[in-house]
């Protein structure tokens, strides 16, 4: 198949992939930036994400576009160091126009990987999953199913905690580091590559990554400078 077999294909699988993560991660940045504003909206989000049908066909299928996005990285990761050889350990400077970020994006993807598996604990597996398991009758403690749909007692919870909100903010700078290079690689792939565009693109990538790690790092840094102590959720 071509989308497997051949260099390009497994490329714009890791390229639709991508773009479809950025356009979630946009809309739960925004998410996120309404609990600035008004827990009770924040929450009403949380209850219409809960462990409902169109909300679990959506957690579906954004895991298998993340999965896939995962193993397609690893799989071209080595198919790349493969490929190359022995060639890479001959090139001793630094090469002109190449980020760190573009040589390091498994390392990047590592550490965001972290990241997502922190958040899913801390968050979706106290809120979504605690629905489901009680929607298929298995045991919830009370706490736990009646904050299920509180998403902002939740993160009063652990951004009130300094370590957390900077464990955050060190791993979303690394999510800023992979975005900025995964933008442009995406749309680069999906053949916006000419000369005119190329700026446009990097710029583009720029922005939106940015955008989205700027509505996410709002909330550590708002409870690291005291906002969230007067929050009744």
């Amino acid at each position: 198949m071509w989308l497997i077999d051949s260099s390009i294909g497994r490329k714009l699988i890791m390229s639709v992939t991508g773009v479809f993560l950025v356009l979630f991660l946009l809309f739960h940045g925004v998410m996120n930036f309404v609990v600035l504003f008004s827990t009770e909206a924040y929450n009403a989000i949380a209850a219409f994400l809960g462990a409902n049908w169109y909300a679990l066909i959506g957690t579906k299928v954004l895991a298998l576009g993340f999965v896939v996005h995962i193993l397609y990285a690893i799989y071209l990761t080595f198919q790349n160091r493969r490929a190359r050889g022995n060639i890479r350990y001959a090139v001793n400077k630094k090469q002109n126009g190449v980020s760190w970020a573009s040589k390091n994006m498994l390392v990047l993807g590592a550490i965001v990987l972290g990241f997502m598996a922190l958040h899913l604990y801390q968050f979706w597996a106290k809120m979504q999953l605690v629905e489901i398991t009680h929607k298929l009758g298995g045991h919830v403690e009370e706490e736990l199913l009646a904050n299920a749909a509180n998403g902002a007692y939740w993160i009063q919870y652990y951004f009130s905690k300094p370590l957390y909100s900077v464990l955050y903010i060190v791993w979303l700078v690394a999510l800023w580091m992979h975005l900025t290079h995964g933008v442009w690689s995406a749309l680069h792939t999906l053949g916006l590559n000419n000369d005119t565009w190329m700026p446009r693109v990097k710029m583009i990538s720029n922005i939106v990554a940015t955008l989205i790690i700027l509505m996410f790092i709002s909330i550590p840094v708002y409870f690291l400078l005291g906002g969230g102590s007067n929050w009744i959720v």
